[in-house]
């Protein structure tokens, strides 16, 4: 073999070096993704002490995969679902500090006199907070189970989509040059199109497509058809001219709604570590340190303009958006960081080559700064509440908290349910219309009409793309009319059944409009008659039963697969029950608490344990393999592993998630005495053994070994030991234990 090609020799210094300063790193207990930022400086062409990478257009390559898994593996963590339950509340917030930060990072950016489109993506590194950075954090300080810990990571989930969205603007405004106002709506509407189209489409594909190979999917080969749908996506992403990272998280977000989503995002995790550490290593390998001294000044002023800004801004989001004065110091003061998504950004601003090139190592010497910083503004919320307390007038104080303790009640009528239920269907079913349209005139009237002639192939194309587009076309015009909403509005009051009958007019509209579309769009008929035929051809389709059952089997389906990975969570009890955003009215929550392998909870009854006595909290279910316990009686005994649902104050959760972290056996150093070995015992006359039955031998009560067979003389084979069987002169005994309790048996058989 000849010599080493330089990825590989690069690959082996980013790795070694990144292992040894990740190791320090989590001996200090300080996040990791700041260790790969400092390997990668020391093995940048910044650091002369160290060998430098060779070839750097391979790590870039390598770090765009990186992008694109953790990307991936966000998607798999982010569901659609749990976005619309949350209700307004995280968007509130999350829209709040995204606007402002970007604004204010803008303006800190035209301060310093860079460039519009620089400042402009400076304030997207600003807007974003860093998941990973505060869960480590909330982690260490053992603040997971406080009632603010839920409301921030709610709020992120929300940051990591709008992130997306930011991040398709940005490209839009630095490939068009431009802040059109048009264009960018436009471009909006679009993103919405294939965002809904993407998911819906992929809901109704990916679930059914694992469900029917799920007998023949080993994990090897769940793991390549994951990371072959992911890129599978990343190319239809890239054809469309968004980016790599999008269609990746699309792809994620796709699969998270399937029962396979946890093994997905077990089995990718360690690749994802892998080329996200490459990725955040490349980060590190632009860390400039001339640049970051002659930007100082800036560096000093991002930094405090995200400490306050997220502060200000974030308190003030997430008492916008009903957190009592307490819980929104608390998450603000969480937010003060920038991670991850400021590094994808400032790299889509490289790749795209419209940002300088100070401005990366100046965006990672403010993240590494602020990350550092994150543990100290959260212990700091506290101390700031109590003096925000102190300056306000009371009634303004109880005003905050009245409305952040109050219950979240929706508007619960016949009518809102109705017409709620209504517009998501028409909705989803228009985008599902729309995109069959564009796909059908696109592909297949091309063929159609390369294959027959013109008019045939047009005649063909409109034939096949109507019969596509018919079950979708029925459930814009019937669906929700025979629900119990529709009946109860019907039969309560006559004065209802014209907005009702209006409904379905509207609907029957709509679903026309598509028809003359594609008939406006092939036919070279007059538009009048067009319109009958549509008018005509929706009243077919709702009269025909074929295609009645078609779309009731497709809506099945997607229900179906939209919903199987939530019933998989109910009947393993990992759901959230309906109660639970009750609990927050009466400054209670609920969370969830694993014991250890090790603890000293384990083979306890709760009546034992009295925990509402002794610590303040409730157990409301206990999850473990295979079953759920509900509302667990005094004698339900915990097993290590067990997932506790947990009901209490954030003082009395964080006191018991304390207990259980602390109450645990210690680990036993490896002892070579308890090492398990097996030694042959030849039986003389004398021997302690002699002339007894096994079970009267002693070898395992008095002496803790096991006979694990007997073996003749000038025989190989071993014999099983009988509990009857009479050990004599001349036998050979197998003998297992530790090698202690050997020992003490050969030295007591021995010294007669």
């Amino acid at each position: 073999m000849g010599s080493i090609p330089t990825l590989i020799s690069d690959l082996a210094l980013i790795l070694v070096i990144a292992g040894i300063v990740t190791i320090i790193f989590r001996r200090l207990k300080q996040p990791l993704v700041l260790g790969y930022i400092v390997a990668g400086f020391l093995c940048g062409p910044q650091f002369a002490f160290f060998p430098s990478i060779v070839d750097k257009t391979n790590i870039s390559t390598w770090a765009d995969i990186g992008v694109i898994f953790l990307m991936f593996t966000l998607g798999l963590e982010f569901s659609f679902k749990k976005i619309f339950k949350m209700g307004s509340t995280p968007f509130i917030a999350a829209c709040t500090i995204i606007f402002c930060m970007i604004g204010l990072g803008s303006i800190t950016g035209h301060f310093f006199g860079w460039s519009r489109i620089n400042s402009l993506f400076l304030g997207g590194m600003l807007a974003m907070s860093s998941t990973t950075v505060i869960y480590k954090a909330l982690s260490d300080m053992g603040l997971r189970q406080q009632r603010f810990a839920s409301s921030v990571m709610s709020v992120l989930v929300v940051e990591d989509i709008l992130g997306i969205l930011l991040m398709v603007i940005l490209s839009t405004i630095a490939v068009s040059s431009s802040f059109q106002g048009a264009q960018l709506i436009g471009s909006l509407l679009q993103l919405a199109l294939v965002l809904v189209v993407w998911f819906v489409v992929g809901v109704f594909v990916i679930p059914s497509f694992l469900r029917r190979s799920r007998k023949w999917m080993s994990k090897e080969t769940l793991l390549i058809v994951s990371i072959g749908l992911c890129f599978l996506m990343v190319e239809l992403a890239e054809s469309m001219h968004y980016s790599s990272a999008f269609g990746a998280f699309m792809m994620g977000s796709i699969l998270a709604e399937t029962i396979e989503a946890e093994e997905i995002n077990l089995l990718v995790e360690p690749v994802k570590d892998l080329f996200g550490a490459i990725f955040f290593v490349s980060v590190g390998m632009l860390v400039n340190p001339s640049i970051i001294v002659e930007y100082w000044l800036p560096i000093l002023v991002l930094i405090l303009v995200i400490l306050a800004g997220q502060a200000i801004f974030g308190t003030t989001g997430y008492l916008l958006s009903g957190q009592p004065l307490k819980v929104a110091i608390q998450s603000g003061f969480c937010m003060a960081q920038i991670g991850e998504f400021a590094f994808i950004i400032a790299s889509l601003g490289n790749s795209l080559n419209v940002t300088a090139d100070f401005l990366y190592p100046v965006v990672v010497a403010v993240s590494v700064i602020t990350t550092f910083l994150t543990p100290y503004m959260i212990k700091a919320a506290n101390p700031a509440f109590h003096i925000v307390e102190k300056h306000i007038p009371s009634y303004f104080h109880s005003i905050l908290d009245d409305a952040g303790n109050l219950p979240s009640v929706s508007n619960d009528s016949a009518w809102s349910r109705l017409m709620h239920a209504l517009f998501k269907q028409v909705a989803a079913y228009c985008f599902l219309s729309i995109a069959v349209i564009a796909v059908s005139f696109n592909t297949l009237l091309p063929f159609c009409r390369h294959t027959f002639t013109h008019w045939w192939g047009n005649a063909i194309c409109g034939i096949i793309t109507l019969a596509l587009i018919s079950p979708f076309l029925r459930a814009i015009v019937m669906r929700k009319n025979h629900s119990e909403e529709f009946k109860k509005l019907w039969n309560e009051r006559h004065f209802n059944r014209l907005p009702l009958v209006f409904t379905i007019i509207v609907r029957y509209v709509i679903a026309s409009f598509f028809v003359f579309y594609i008939i406006n769009f092939l036919s070279p008929f007059s538009t009048l008659l067009h319109w009958f035929i549509a008018f005509f051809m929706v009243l077919v389709v709702m009269a025909s039963r074929k295609v009645k059952e078609s779309s009731i089997k497709l809506e099945h389906l997607f229900f179906r697969n939209l919903n199987s990975r939530e019933a998989l969570a109910v009947e393993k009890g990992k759901a959230n029950p309906q109660y639970a955003e009750r609990l927050l009215s009466v400054d209670v929550h609920m969370a969830y608490v694993t014991l250890p392998m090790n603890t000293h909870f384990a083979g306890k009854t709760l009546k034992e344990l009295d925990l509402a006595r002794q610590l303040g909290v409730m157990v409301a279910s206990i999850s473990r393999v295979g079953q759920s316990i509900h509302i667990p009686g005094a004698n339900e005994i915990l097993y290590p592993g067990d997932v506790l649902q947990i009901i209490g104050d954030d003082a009395k959760l964080k006191a018991f998630a304390q207990k259980v972290g602390e109450d645990v056996y210690e680990e036993v150093e490896p002892n070579e005495s308890k090492e398990m070995i097996l030694r042959s015992l030849p039986v003389s006359d004398t021997s302690l053994f002699c002339n007894k039955r096994v079970n009267e031998s002693g070898i395992r009560e008095q002496y803790q070994c096991m006979l694990a067979g007997f073996q003749d003389k000038g025989q190989e084979q071993l014999a099983l030991p009988h509990a009857t069987r009479i050990i004599r002169s001349g036998d050979i005994l197998w003998i297992v234990g530790e090698r202690a309790a050997i020992e003490a048996l050969w030295a007591e058989e021995f010294s007669k």
